[in-house]
């Protein structure tokens, strides 16, 4: 007997293929990139529809609300940074990439120019990443009395395992499987 097939699985799978597509290649012809554009515009599409990309949506719109709001230097009046717009489009990515599952996290601007996405669950139980213009994540977490910090690559389409991890267990609020760093 054939098994039901989640359509919302499908839609996932389809996004992250077209995903991969639109993100470019090698091919420069004219219909590659009129191929490439399109898909573009259908990922857009995706992605302002709640119905198919959820939460995600409102979390990136936060994000390039956050872009605008401290896009000037001295957003703080301490002498910040503006905002990195190669920053925000690695935070996009990882909400993107981040698994059905997950929980979004709150999002803050860094002096630096820097985005800094976090997970709290309460004042002793949190996890912060910090992402900005290379595929370096910075992070760290805290659970009770357990703490620690790390640094991972972002490929751009996949969110390394340890931080995932690392995330659920805050979301869980258990103990933060991340290893000694």
């Amino acid at each position: 007997m054939p098994e039901p097939i989640s359509t919302l699985g499908l839609c996932f799978v389809g996004y992250v293929s077209l995903s991969a597509y639109a993100k470019g290649g090698s091919a420069i012809s004219v219909e590659a990139n009129a191929a490439r554009n399109a898909a573009n515009a259908i990922m857009d599409s995706m992605e302002r529809s709640q119905a198919i990309f959820g939460k995600k949506t409102a979390a990136i719109s936060q994000l390039r609300a956050l872009a605008i709001e401290c896009g000037q230097e001295n957003w703080d009046g301490d002498g910040a940074a503006a905002i990195d717009p190669k920053a925000i489009l690695n935070a996009e990515a990882i909400v993107r990439a981040l698994p059905i599952g997950v929980l979004l996290p709150e999002f803050a601007p860094e002096p630096d120019g820097s985005v800094s996405l976090d997970w709290i669950h309460s004042r002793t139980c949190q996890f912060s990443m910090s992402v900005g213009s290379n595929h370096r994540l910075a992070y760290a977490w805290l659970d009770g009395t357990d703490s620690g910090h790390g640094v991972a690559s972002f490929d751009g389409s996949t969110v390394p395992p340890r931080v995932i991890e690392g995330i659920f267990a805050i979301a869980k609020n258990g103990h933060a499987p991340i290893g000694t760093i």
